[in-house]
């Protein structure tokens, strides 16, 4: 790689690291950079997953204050994460991801506009079991996406654990940094065994997410939810 080409990925990794451990944006950052420096599409996708792993750790981390007392929210959801990213990483290996590429933008509004409005329903009311069952489903296919491509799927988890629990956002967002880096970690083992990965590109874009993703859930526990939710 040339002087440029490890400066952009390195930017961009710590751009990802801090908006993916914030809103789950991750990709919209990485993904492009490595297009950029000329990867093949497929290529790029299964070395930003893998990169992605440092986020994943860099965010777990930084989240740690927020996690206290989530153990029985983790124990439900970490499985369907685990499974989702499996499923989603062999079914990229399967079938071109024209399909999930092209359904980024939708997702990215639809995802944006649920955050952002204000939940509804008495956030006093403990939810269901039969909610409960729901949300790890949904879960579940969040992180199907988020093992085939990922671009919006942490912003996706946000807005139905914003919308489902009766958490504040730095803890949906601390929820979210574990199951989602579950997901992508599980992918990133399928893609480092059966898939192309270029490993330059991962350990200059790693390094640069893992610094990225420690310093996003610090801007979360003390900047204002509202603005978080809109941005």
């Amino acid at each position: 790689m040339t002087g440029w080409e490890i400066a952009l990925l390195f930017v961009a990794g710590i751009g990802g690291g801090l908006t993916g451990s914030i809103a789950g944006l991750a990709s919209v950052s990485t993904y492009p950079a490595l297009l950029m420096i000329g990867l093949p599409p497929v290529t790029a996708n299964v070395t930003n997953t893998v990169a992605l792993v440092f986020n994943g750790v860099g965010s777990v981390r930084g989240s740690l204050p927020e996690l206290a007392g989530q153990g029985p929210r983790l124990r439900r959801l970490i499985p369907m994460g685990a499974l989702g990213g499996l499923a989603g990483a062999v079914l990229l290996l399967s079938i071109p991801d024209d399909g999930f590429e092209n359904a980024v933008p939708v997702l990215l509004a639809v995802a944006s506009v649920a955050i952002a409005v204000p939940k509804g329903a008495d956030r006093s009311a403990v939810p269901t079991r039969a909610a409960r069952i729901t949300q790890a489903v949904v879960i579940g296919l969040i992180c199907v996406y988020g093992g085939f491509f990922g671009a919006a799927a942490g912003l996706l988890m946000l807005a139905v654990f914003t919308r489902t629990e009766m958490v504040t956002f730095a803890e949906a967002n601390a929820t979210k940094n574990v199951v989602l880096g579950v997901a992508n970690a599980v992918a990133a083992v399928v893609f480092t065994v059966a898939a192309s990965v270029h490993w330059p590109a991962v350990a200059v874009m790693g390094a640069g997410c893992l610094i990225g993703a420690r310093l996003g859930p610090i801007v979360v526990r003390h900047a204002p939810a509202t603005p978080l939710r809109l941005l």
